[in-house]
């Protein structure tokens, strides 16, 4: 096993998520303006599970691209000169091109691989893709933007 670039303490630190809607592990490349490869581990302990499907647990696909969406935010604090405050949210501005290819169940482990494809005007935007076992189960194009609350 790799040690991860973001554990769950630094993941904590940048993102204003908490339990139970940290949905990255941790971090295992980071290339800031570039790329990030995360993990997010899907247990059946999950909370949304025991209604989303009781006969067949499957992860809902608006938390898997919230997951996506952790990820870039963690990307583009990690791109920027300086640390978010304790006030920074990163804010959906859209979603394009959303695809779901199979569904993610209990034990998958669910790798977040997201790239910028441009910075404009306090908007980023980014190719994103959730991978199990290599295979593409869920991909968007995403638009956010960090704001002060």
């Amino acid at each position: 096993m790799t040690t991860p670039v973001l554990d769950i303490k630094a993941i904590l630190e940048q993102l204003p998520h908490r339990y139970p809607f940290v949905l990255v592990d941790r971090v295992v490349e980071l290339e800031p303006k570039k790329r990030i490869l995360a993990q997010k581990n899907v247990s059946y302990n999950e909370p949304f599970f025991p209604g989303h499907f009781p006969i067949h647990p499957v992860m809902p696909g608006v938390l898997i691209i919230e997951a996506l969406a952790q990820a870039a935010g963690l990307l583009s604090f990690n791109s920027m000169d300086d640390k978010p405050s304790d006030n920074s949210v990163f804010y959906f501005v859209g979603i394009d091109n959303c695809r779901f290819k199979r569904p993610v169940v209990p034990g998958d482990i669910l790798m977040l691989d997201v790239e910028v494809r441009k910075v404009s005007r306090g908007i980023w935007m980014y190719v994103a893709k959730a991978l199990v076992d290599g295979k593409v189960v869920a991909e968007a194009d995403l638009m956010c933007t960090a704001r002060e609350v």
